[in-house]
């Protein structure tokens, strides 16, 4: 069912210290961390208050503490309304304003060190996100990873690139050396549903697996691997010693990033005889683990 919980405090303007936590700061104060990172980030790319890196860590950092605001019981209107307001705020506050001034000293001074950071792990419920800022051009890295073993198939799916070409890729192993022709990755409709579907009954969020973090008769969309050959070395699991890697379109890797941090997404694979595979990912914090490796190398 979808999650209705709304409790939240309206967002406070003071710019406290909790904006500078990483993670995110404890429950009662993870929405108005939400705000203050959203107002900043608007304010700080209008009057051009940070560089690049340190920008980029901001988004980053906002994106986390959504994710926190959200496993805590905030609604997804409520923080949409929230980033409403920190836009507006961000937009319309002068830039020569001494209390943004001295905001963006201490953003300086909390950020920049972590925009070195090369990297992150992004934890979730059951499973997280690996993510590394390196860049080679002689073979292919992992830059975002999450690795799923369910059934017997061993897959890691996420971000992958060589010289700073990215993308979304799943790269996996089957019992008996199954070859699939083809991948999908499908995930819950959000123009046509009012939320995540948890199917928490008497489960906790933090156990509660992930076939049941997905509406299961739908609505879905799907996106369709634009791409698949036999992985390389490079892509495979440790352990693994041949798999299949398939390329799915970018705006797959948008879409993930809109939805809400507890649910699932399916990774399906279809075979030539045989029902499909389905393994499961969990969405996390994907948004902001993605935002981390944006940020620029100074």
């Amino acid at each position: 069912m979808p999650h209705t919980r709304s409790g939240f405090n309206p967002p406070a303007m003071a710019l406290l210290a909790a904006l500078l936590v990483w993670p995110a700061a404890a429950s009662s104060a993870a929405v108005d961390t939400y705000f203050e990172r959203g107002f900043m980030v608007e304010a700080g790319a209008r009057c051009r208050l940070f560089a690049p890196e340190v920008q980029s860590a901001l988004i980053s950092a906002r994106e986390q503490a959504r994710g926190v605001a959200l496993r805590e019981g905030a609604s997804v209107a409520g923080l949409r309304s929230v980033a409403d307001r920190a836009r507006t705020r961000g937009l319309s506050t002068p830039c020569d304003s001494a209390e943004l001034a001295a905001a963006a000293r201490r953003v300086r001074s909390g950020f920049e060190g972590y925009a070195r950071t090369i990297r992150q792990d992004f934890a979730g419920d059951r499973l997280g996100w690996k993510a590394d800022r390196s860049i080679s051009r002689q073979q292919v890295l992992w830059r975002l990873s999450q690795d799923v073993t369910q059934d017997g198939s061993r897959m890691r799916f996420g971000i992958a690139g060589r010289g700073g070409a990215d993308s979304l890729m799943a790269v996996a192993s089957f019992t008996g050396g199954a070859s699939p022709y083809a991948a999908r990755i499908v995930m819950r409709d959000q123009r046509l549903t009012a939320g995540a579907y948890l199917d928490m009954r008497g489960e906790s969020l933090r156990t509660l697996p992930l076939p049941r973090r997905i509406p299961p008769g739908g609505p879905f969309v799907s996106y369709t691997a634009e791409a698949r050959s036999p992985a390389g070395e490079d892509l495979l699991m440790a352990g693994v010693k041949s798999g299949w890697a398939f390329r799915f379109p970018a705006k797959a890797a948008a879409a993930i990033s809109e939805l809400d941090p507890r649910e699932a997404i399916i990774v399906e694979f279809l075979f030539s005889s045989g029902p499909p595979r389905r393994l499961h990912v969990e969405v996390g914090d994907f948004a902001a683990a993605r935002a981390f490796l944006s940020i620029t190398r100074s």
